[in-house]
């Protein structure tokens, strides 16, 4: 697959979409995909091989993730480019992202991954997550949504729909960019290898300290 850059620059008030890493314009969407997943926030799990971002719902209890996409080093550097040119579009087009104000929070009262998730809800359905090697990325003027894709032969199809508003899309701008930036630290200094130990059941991932956004 080629890499491609396609922004539409339709002078009307529609969605802007923005589509990397996938040479054709169309994709199948499925129709257990296509009404997607609103989501309030996301954490970033980083893994040898691969990242995993989970987008949360914490507007109810238990909070839960709604959705979980798995994608490797090379697309998610893709998707920030691709998020980060989306953001400059829109605010070209309806002025700044206004953020809301989120009170400072004590670093010793900072969750934790595992006190994160220890009170997320983690359907079965969701677990094992969807695979994208492509994401499209459009926005309209208070919402931003993300179809996360599969490129695979002998077509295109939509693996992950999800949609959040515009502050939380600069937030998740924020999170990847961090995320990643370790990544590649990790990648050009490898820490020595661990002593063995018995299996304690701990994942391979690794998580920041806490989520985004902080407080919602």
């Amino acid at each position: 697959m080629t890499e491609n850059s396609q922004p539409n620059d339709n002078p009307d008030d529609g969605p802007h979409s923005q589509e990397i890493r996938h040479s054709q314009i169309s994709a199948m969407v499925p129709a257990h995909v296509a009404k997607g997943v609103f989501t309030t926030g996301a954490v970033v799990l980083q893994g040898q091989h691969e990242f995993i971002v989970d987008f949360l719902l914490r507007m109810q209890q238990p909070q839960q993730v709604v959705a979980r996409v798995v994608m490797p080093p090379i697309v998610v550097n893709q998707m920030i480019m691709a998020l980060k040119d989306n953001l400059a579009r829109y605010e070209e087009r309806f002025g700044p992202v206004h953020m809301p104000v989120i009170p400072n929070q004590n670093p010793q009262q900072r969750q934790t991954a595992q006190e994160l998730y220890d009170t997320l809800k983690l359907g079965d359905d969701v677990q094992s997550g969807s695979y994208a090697n492509a994401v499209m990325i459009g926005h309209s003027p208070t919402e931003f949504s993300f179809d996360f894709i599969t490129t695979f032969f002998p077509r295109s199809a939509v693996s992950q729909r999800v949609f959040m508003a515009t502050a939380n899309a600069k937030r998740l701008l924020d999170s990847l960019n961090h995320s990643f930036q370790q990544f590649q630290d990790r990648m050009r200094n490898p820490p020595p290898p661990p002593p063995e130990f018995p299996d304690s059941g701990n994942s391979d991932f690794n998580a920041q300290e806490g989520d985004w956004p902080p407080g919602l």
